[in-house]
């Protein structure tokens, strides 16, 4: 599943408020053609499928429950107890729920208004329900922990949905988790809607072993789990044979067999289940399965949901930027710094640090804190020299100065959900000519907010001179030079594609490089890292490889082909994602790819998915109800009114394709794309009148796209301003100079003008990118034949 695409551009008219997002889904026009290709490998294993109600007692009565673990692991449980993992969910408790609920108090935000009171010994929430008027919600369960809590109620169909309203028990007050966004009822985002469905949304990473059971006939959940809150089998597994064999085996000191002991990798992956922001292939992963046979990763693409040096920017949690780093590829795991019980970190703390970048520690460099970050560092003198310290009395709240903790500079924090500070896992490196040049923050001016981005790189300069030119920054700029569009991006990507020691940073540029993907040599380029050992770097090499297979490379598609047996699930989905025009559905991908289209099935996304999967397949019927559903879901959705007006294009309904893209430019009124579908549509439907004015506003919102400053000059010039059409052209040529249509165009509208000489040098410009352009060569010869003598 694609990432979202970046909202619309602040400088074109903003965007109705909603949920932004834009999926790029090739619909009918995507024809792959099938070669067979013999994979040398390990076989994919195919997918168990846990739905059917037998099969799901049988799983979950392998379980023992966090509490049998506390007779013999009491130290362990005491600490997992008190933890946010352990309160992850949990029942209304009445020593914790009395301080919000009692005396009754009102919260008012923006145009609404919510109250909360304690009634005949339950809690009661009152606010405005689905239909617009205050509705009575008794509480039924409570989200999280610190620094925020969250109401559930029940919904009809065994929902249960998350409150807007969430209370914060350092400040005891309400406050709105959207902060000042007025979000309405019918909005995807509103407390009611899909977005903050608990079963979809919150149910799998805030229990133990949760089993979603999403029923699409009558559009409803019989959710089941093993228990609330993240329990001890949540990260190792199964344990009732465990508790069995002990209770048979007491004081024998023998080896317990049913103890199945995890790697450090798959200890992460464990993980990173829940602190990563993906999208779920299978909805059902276990302790020491592989992350990537269960989920799709986002990563930093050319949407803003991270920075181009892998920052955090959308709530992106933990395990993406952290993948990103040189931590993680130097083989620091998550249990390195945290408690795996407390969830806290093991030292405090500089000393956390220091404990592997400290003198001697490790193989890792060592750092002096006062002399590498130029500020004070508490247990350090001033010249550098560490001063003994007694752990145990070291309180950090009593630290005035916080510039030189490590994790100030290097895991900044950014505030999500108004209150949740969260550091940024990426262990970054603080730059400020990146700020200057793309606007990416640095840890400077976090702090030094008084002060601007060139005071800072006069300090950062002065501190570090050449070791600021480190790949961090190359390949930061290489990043956001291909996310504007830029083509000197492509050889460094290409060269990040083929040298970056990190895979997380081959997988992103493989995934930027699909902009070239036409170009022989990142084709050619692209095919060699098929074969790459990581398999995130494989499943964004058959992304970017979708484009080229759709423009008839029988080798590609011969290739991606190949990756429907990938040994990782997630290449797999992939590849059978483009491929589903003539998907084997009764293979291993074929059912893969089904089961996580009917998992995705309960939101408007999926909805879209599924509808495009059945448009290409031929079956219209199934393929409309489920685009119809998809907007009806999310009806403040531009991106699925645009999906789902290229299929009624497809059909020959061009006037209801009309409606739907006026009403997806009317929601996000930035977003060029919608603006050009729908001059498009408007041209086909005899509206010419609107035609121009529409791609006008297309290029003003992008400027990059190349199509429609084509389109605006072929406009043009069927209008009668030859001057203007020839303008378009220009531009459209410096927007995609790979692009054959556009100077030839231009070409015959020069000849058409008498402008001959100067149509000459375009098509010899042209045929010197284009040696095939059978068309624009013949014009040429045309245009340079000597005249013949009468």
């Amino acid at each position: 599943m694609r990432s979202p695409k970046p909202p619309s551009k602040p400088d074109c008219s903003e965007p109705v408020r909603g949920r932004l997002f834009f999926v790029w889904l090739a619909t009918a026009a995507l024809l792959i053609f099938m070669v067979g290709f013999a994979f040398a490998g390990s076989r994919p294993e195919p997918l168990v499928n846990n739905s059917s109600a037998s099969n799901q007692v049988a799983m979950l009565k392998t379980y023992g429950g966090s509490g049998s673990c506390r007779e013999c692991h009491a130290e362990e449980y005491s600490a997992w107890a008190g933890s946010h993992h352990a309160l992850a969910e949990r029942l209304p408790a009445l020593a914790k729920e009395d301080s919000a609920f009692v005396p009754p108090r009102t919260f008012k935000h923006e145009t609404q208004q919510t109250s909360f009171r304690k009634q005949d010994g339950h809690y009661e929430v009152v606010t405005a329900g689905g239909r617009g008027t205050n509705e009575t919600f008794p509480v039924k369960r409570v989200l999280a922990e610190n620094p925020l809590r969250q109401m559930l109620v029940e919904f009809p169909g065994g929902r249960l949905q998350a409150t807007e309203a969430a209370w914060d028990p350092r400040s005891n007050e309400w406050f709105n988790v959207y902060g000042k966004e007025d979000r309405q009822p019918g909005e995807w985002g509103h407390w009611t809607g899909r977005g903050m469905n608990w079963n979809s949304m919150c149910a799998t990473c805030h229990n133990t072993r949760v089993q979603k059971n999403y029923e699409p006939v009558t559009d409803s959940y019989h959710t089941a789990m093993v228990e609330n809150g993240v329990g001890c089998e949540a990260c190792h597994g199964t344990m009732k044979d465990h508790n069995a064999w002990q209770a048979a085996n007491k004081g024998r000191k023998l080896k317990d067999p049913t103890i199945r002991k995890f790697t450090r990798d798959e200890m992460f992956d464990t993980c990173a289940a829940c602190h990563a922001r993906r999208a779920e292939i299978t909805g059902d992963p276990k302790p020491g399965d592989k992350f990537l046979d269960h989920q799709l990763l986002t990563i930093v693409d050319e949407s803003p949901t991270f920075y181009p040096d892998g920052q955090i920017a959308d709530e992106d949690y933990e395990v993406t930027a952290f993948m990103g780093s040189r931590m993680f590829h130097k083989g620091v795991r998550c249990l390195d710094c945290h408690n795996g019980h407390t969830m806290k970190t093991k030292l405090p703390g500089n000393m956390l640090c220091l404990s592997c970048h400290g003198p001697g520690a490790t193989n890792a460099p060592s750092i002096n804190p006062v002399m590498h970050s130029r500020h004070k560092v508490f247990g350090y003198e001033t010249n550098g020299a560490l001063v003994n310290l007694d752990v145990t009395k070291y309180q950090p709240a009593l630290i005035k100065e916080t510039g030189g903790e490590c994790v100030n500079c290097h895991m900044p924090q950014t505030p999500y959900m108004q209150r949740h500070w969260r550091h940024d896992h990426g262990f970054t490196i603080p730059d400020p000519l990146l700020t200057k040049q793309f606007g990416i923050p640095n840890a400077c001016n976090r702090c030094h907010t008084d002060q601007n981005a060139d005071w800072s790189l006069k300090f950062v300069e002065q501190w570090y001179g050449d070791k600021m030119n480190r790949p961090y920054r190359s390949r930061a700029q290489a990043v956001a030079r291909a996310r504007a569009g830029d083509d000197a991006a492509r050889e460094p990507l290409l060269k990040m594609l083929a040298t970056d020691e990190i895979p997380y940073w081959r997988a992103v540029s493989a995934n930027l490089l699909q902009r070239w993907s036409g170009d022989k040599s990142v084709t050619a380029a692209l095919l060699r890292e098929l074969q790459n050992t990581n398999a995130l770097v494989r499943q964004m090499v058959v992304q970017a490889l979708g484009a080229a297979a759709q423009a008839g490379r029988p080798d590609v598609s011969a290739a991606l082909e190949s990756k429907l047996q990938d040994p990782s699930r997630n290449v797999r989905v992939e590849a059978a994602r483009l491929l589903a025009p003539t998907l084997d559905t009764n293979s291993i991908a074929g059912n893969e790819y089904l089961h996580f289209l009917n998992h995705l099935a309960d939101q408007p996304l999926g909805q879209l998915q599924n509808g495009v999967f059945y448009f290409q397949r031929g079956d219209v019927t199934n393929a409309l109800a489920y685009f119809k559903r998809a907007a009806e879901w999310d009806a403040y959705s531009g991106g699925i009114r645009h999906e789902y007006a290229m299929v009624l294009s497809q059909l020959g309904r061009a006037s209801e394709a009309v409606e739907q893209l006026e009403a997806a430019v009317r929601l996000q009124p930035g977003e060029a794309e919608f603006h050009y579908k729908l001059a498009l549509a408007l041209n086909e439907t005899g509206q010419n009148a609107r035609v121009i004015p529409e791609l006008e506003t297309a290029v003003k919102c992008d400027p990059r796209l190349a199509r429609a400053w084509y389109n605006l000059g072929l406009a043009r010039n069927g209008g009668g301003d030859a001057r203007g059409a020839l303008e378009a052209l220009v531009r459209g040529a410096t927007a995609d100079p790979n692009d054959p249509r556009i100077p030839y165009a231009r070409a015959t509208m020069l000849v058409k003008q008498g402008q001959v000489a100067e149509a000459v040098t375009v098509l010899r410009h042209l045929l010197e990118l284009h040696p095939e352009a059978v068309a624009a060569r013949q014009l040429l010869e045309l245009l340079t034949r000597p005249a013949r003598r009468q």
